[in-house]
């Protein structure tokens, strides 16, 4: 009797992103194992992230420290200056980093909140005299400045919402959130200034304030383990509590980002999204890392240092990395899937360590290297590999052999691009590896066609569709490239396996 033809096509692969948290044997194929050093592109393909296009021409401030803050400031007529921290220092500019650190101030630590509000830069970092840049008065501490008022808080966190400088979180103020007077963050004493206590009216009793943030109209006031709500803050002496969230805090400063129609954050049980229909008056929550939770969690505990964030409307996709763990996730933000998470891809060995958007959109990222734009394919001229593997695959019945005959792969590439492609069986992580080649591609001749065709290609990237032999069985099969980005994009249109069923084991 003739053995029975299956084929399985997984037609965008890694389309949901990854699931390391489900059964991989009851995983929908368009979830991914591993999906390494890519994004998931405006048409559902896996593709290459974009690279670390180094700027800055010469990092020698920085002696042998990363860049672990940044900010991005534009005045009132539209002159733009970057601001970033290292090796105790504060430096301005991309091309060039000039010390700026204001003279005979101390700098112990680079964790610096650095807030863009009303034509002035501010920084916060706790154990340090808060300070502000303008244009006309370069950088201080906010106690010299010619304007100041009272004396500024102490604080590790700011926020520039609702006409006011809001800070909170260090010493012995982990209760207390103070706002500046109207229009004026160097005022903190007078006018229409303040500050109120939150310690009473934490849902879980004790809780001490991580993080600020503003929300559809609400001022949100993030604890460790639970978070406040308030309205009218624009009156904040008579603004008024509205929700509490028992449970869920944010844990880290710099994991929060507005999206426009969420707010993001990371709590201890992952990362969660605020989200508020027009008819709701509350704000409920959801895990936007469902899928990845545990691993993510456990990689977040491993990291010693701050986490850094960004949300970029251009790519569409939320960054969060981990620097002391060298992995930056990329969280897809076009849609929640059904369970209410987001598609999510890993970077691994990322060069990014700190992220700042300017206002025309560009990201820029910091590391040893200085300021760089996400630009490219490639890390400062070195290659990096983008790897998707798929979930073992039963083709429908876990219990019978399967034989791989053929694996047929659609790639979009660019020129001379050489890709993995691997299979293996039964959960083992030893593969089974064949290659495909991308030909070298020659732009078209002056753009001008023989008899309207074209001699030679007049685009660098090929769509490239090769069936590769296969060998080997096992009751499962897991399929993967990998590819190393060298200047070249890359994506994964589909994926064919062509497999016979034998007996049952």
């Amino acid at each position: 009797m003739p053995q029975q033809r299956q084929n399985l096509s997984i037609a965008a692969p890694a389309f949901k992103g990854l699931n390391t948290q489900d059964s991989p044997l009851t995983s929908d194929p368009s979830f991914a194992a591993v999906a390494d050093n890519c994004v998931i592109d405006q048409y559902g393909r896996i593709g290459a992230r974009k690279g670390f296009d180094v700027i800055t021409t010469d990092n020698t401030p920085l002696g042998s420290a990363e860049l672990f803050s940044m900010g991005y400031f534009e005045d009132n007529d539209g002159n733009e200056q970057i601001f970033s921290a290292a090796n105790n220092k504060i430096f301005s500019g991309t091309t060039t980093l000039t010390d700026i650190t204001p003279a005979a101030y101390t700098i112990t630590d680079n964790d610096w909140k650095m807030v863009n509000f009303n034509n002035k830069m501010y920084f916060f970092q706790g154990g340090h005299a808060p300070l502000v840049y303008d244009d006309t008065n370069g950088i201080s501490k906010i106690v010299d400045h010619p304007d100041n008022v009272g004396t500024p808080p102490n604080a590790h966190e700011a926020l520039g919402a609702y006409g006011r400088l809001w800070t909170c979180g260090c010493g012995l103020n982990l209760q207390v959130v103070y706002w500046s007077d109207l229009l004026n963050g160097v005022a903190w004493s007078g006018g229409t200034s303040g500050s109120i206590n939150v310690a009473k009216v934490w849902p879980d009793g004790y809780d001490e304030v991580t993080g600020l943030a503003a929300h559809n109209g609400f001022l949100i006031i993030f604890g460790r383990h639970s978070t406040i709500v308030y309205q009218g803050a624009e009156s904040p002496a008579t603004m008024q509590l509205v929700d509490t969230i028992a449970g869920v805090g944010c844990i880290e400063r710099d994991s929060i980002q507005s999206t426009g129609d969420d707010l993001i954050f990371l709590s201890h049980i992952g990362l969660q999204s605020f989200s508020r229909l027009i008819q709701q008056k509350s704000l409920p929550k959801r895990d936007i890392s469902k899928n990845v939770r545990s691993d993510f969690m456990l990689i977040v505990q491993g990291n010693t240092a701050g986490v850094k964030s960004i949300f970029s409307p251009e790519n569409a996709f939320y960054l969060i990395t981990l620097p002391t763990e060298d992995v930056t996730f990329c969280f897809d933000m076009r849609g929640a899937l059904e369970d209410g998470s987001h598609r999510v891809t890993r970077w691994t060995a990322s060069p990014f360590n700190c992220f700042a958007r300017k206002s025309d959109g560009t990201l820029l990222a910091g590391n040893a290297n200085g300021v760089g734009e996400y630009n490219g394919y490639n890390d400062n001229g070195t290659t990096y590999t983008l790897r998707y593997f798929s979930n073992p695959l039963s083709f429908g019945d876990s219990s019978r052999l399967k034989m791989l005959k053929k694996i047929i792969p659609t790639v979009i590439a660019g020129s001379d691009t050489l890709v993995k492609v691997k299979w293996g069986y039964d959960f083992s992580q030893s593969f089974s590896t064949d290659f495909v080649q991308v030909p070298a591609i020659v732009p078209a001749e002056y753009g001008i066609g023989e008899y309207g065709i074209a001699e030679y290609s007049a685009t660098n990237e090929e769509i490239l569709k090769k069936a590769i032999n296969t060998t080997g069985n096992g009751t499962v099969v897991t399929v993967g490239v990998e590819v190393d980005i060298d200047g070249q994009p890359f994506s994964l249109q589909e994926f064919n396996i062509q497999a016979l069923l034998g007996r049952m084991i």
